[in-house]
């Protein structure tokens, strides 16, 4: 007998309904200098648009609002490098409950300053020395709240799917599309939308080259950990991909590609001065995988996943002067 998957397109569509009106369909983005140079036609899903300026706001409103009444009541806890730590503070406050966030202590302070501001409780801790589920595990039994993980969660990984969704409706077919990953949420929840609507679509993801974890793990056909990668891309610095999100992934991700910081970079840049948008390390890696050539037989027509913008003034200035050397 066929086993159900932990996430289906049905689940994708309800979470859709629900995130109508909240969330913000974001635009989709083309460039013909972007197409010239990397030999096909690009469409750019910008999550950078989306509300706290990352497409983590649709899992986490989707999640807590199906929480029952007495969920709510007592809050919700959440651990996070930065985005789902502001999309959980947000959205608890859309729907009127309280949010307690277990954020790493050297998270980006635009991060830590926006998650405050929605009218979250920070508790912080050390990413390189602490175990965050545990200590968000912990956190949330000792306080009687409801855990919404960032990733390993049927109803987080729906909400993010209703990206892909919306750009397949609005973009019609597509021969690939490139997501960025991190624990997995984004592109298990993308994948099973797309390959939904478009069987013979590629899923293409994409990870820094110090946190490889989802490759190694696709590669061997099991969950594999790796150190906790120091990389600009802190949305994407983990160790091990997620048990729900893994099992998604092995059924449905045709490849991941890595891309170091220095690409991931020159994609920031490019974005800036040609495509004028702004995009954090993480939500560029998919652009770099392209600008860099990291897909291979790149088909005609492709979708890209930029996940999200949230980087302040002086450390995208920074990111981008270093690494232009030889500018002034």
């Amino acid at each position: 007998m066929a086993t159900v998957p932990p996430v289906t397109f049905d689940d994708i569509r309800e979470a859709a309904v629900r995130l109508k009106g909240i969330a913000h369909r974001t635009p989709v983005l083309t460039s013909r200098t972007l197409d010239a140079l990397v030999g096909a036609e690009v469409f750019i899903k910008c999550e950078n648009f989306q509300r706290i300026g990352a497409f983590k706001f649709r899992g986490a409103y989707n999640a807590i609002s199906r929480l029952t009444d007495e969920q709510r009541a007592k809050g919700v806890a959440a651990y996070s490098s930065g985005n789902h730590a502001q999309a959980i503070a947000l959205a608890a406050r859309e729907l009127g409950t309280t949010a307690v966030i277990l954020m790493p202590e050297d998270a980006p302070r635009s991060k830590l300053e926006a998650t405050a501001g929605y009218g979250a409780e920070i508790v912080t801790y050390d990413r390189y020395a602490q175990d965050r589920s545990a200590l968000g595990e912990s956190l949330a039994k000792d306080l009687g709240l409801a855990l919404i993980p960032p990733y390993d969660h049927p109803h987080v990984i729906a909400g993010q799917g209703t990206a892909a969704l919306e750009l397949v409706e609005d973009t019609g077919e597509l021969d690939a599309l490139v997501v960025p990953v991190g624990g997995g949420g984004l592109i298990a929840g993308s994948a099973t939308a797309a390959k939904a609507l478009l069987p013979g679509i590629r899923i293409i993801g994409v990870e820094p080259e110090a946190g490889d974890d989802t490759k190694r793990s696709l590669e061997s056909g099991r969950r594999v950990a790796v150190p906790v990668p120091r990389t600009i891309a802190d949305g994407q610095a983990l160790a091990t991909p997620g048990e729900i999100t893994f099992e998604v992934n092995r059924r449905l991700v045709d490849a991941v590609e890595l891309v170091s910081d220095e690409e991931i970079v020159r994609a920031m840049r490019f974005a800036f001065e040609r495509l004028k948008i702004v995009l954090e390390p993480s939500g560029a890696s998919g652009l770099a995988a392209l600008l860099a050539g990291r897909v291979e037989n790149l088909p005609r027509r492709v979708g890209v996943i930029a996940s999200g913008g949230n980087v302040d003034t002086e450390r995208f200035a920074d990111l981008v002067r270093a690494g232009n050397p030889g500018d002034d």
